[in-house]
């Protein structure tokens, strides 16, 4: 394994992307790779008493741009409100749901317009409350991955089509508590959110 990794900028990423946070001295957010749509991008996946449910950020493409950078965040179908009732609705019951509802409040009552912005003031605050160093550094430039040889290159993981088996084995993720995993079963890689509603401050051991 290499000292340094990189990563996609993520919604409310899935508990993988903490792990490799974890693992490395230095983690790269390459902020220049073209946004690629129905990915962690933009989407994380919680867990509801039907299963697992994807929550999606609207984004719009600026002209003449395909960047990470520079997607901007739709106001399309009152996303924000859906989100947040998704969530209270999932988690409504969890462990930890009232203890950490109020830190993601403004992030669903604010508005935001840059996409990465957005993902990155959630990450450090997820990091916060599960006391994970935020070792994260933006790329200034695209990242070629075939020029990126002292780098582990996590970019292609960064989506929901990817299973478990295919992923290395340093980032399979580790079972824990789960509100509705007597109906489902254990549900690997979820958001974050999922994680730290759950598990609170024993979330930083499961990563």
């Amino acid at each position: 394994m290499k000292k340094k990794a990189i990563l996609p900028s993520c919604y409310l990423p899935p508990v993988m992307y903490l792990s490799i946070m974890k693992m490395y001295d230095k983690v790269v957010v390459d902020v220049y790779e073209h946004y690629i749509k129905q990915t962690y991008r933009n989407r994380c996946n919680i867990v509801s008493s039907l299963g697992v449910q994807p929550l999606t950020v609207p984004v719009e493409k600026p002209a003449g741009s395909n960047a990470m950078k520079d997607m901007r965040i739709s106001e399309h179908g009152n996303w924000r409100h859906l989100h947040l009732n998704a969530i209270d609705s999932a988690y409504g019951n969890s462990p930890f749901h009232e203890y950490y509802k109020d830190d993601f409040l403004p992030f669903y009552e604010n508005r935001y317009e840059n996409l990465v912005e957005y993902n990155t003031l959630l990450l450090e605050k997820v990091c916060e409350l599960m006391d994970i160093p935020f070792n994260i550094e933006f790329s200034s430039s695209f990242i070629d991955p075939r020029l990126c040889s002292d780098f582990d290159d996590y970019r292609p993981f960064m989506t929901s089509k990817k299973a478990d088996f295919d992923m290395p084995e340093l980032i399979v993720p580790k079972t824990y508590y789960q509100v509705f995993s007597g109906r489902h079963g254990f549900l690997g890689n979820m958001s974050c959110i999922d994680l730290l509603f759950n598990m609170g401050p024993e979330s930083c051991l499961v990563v």
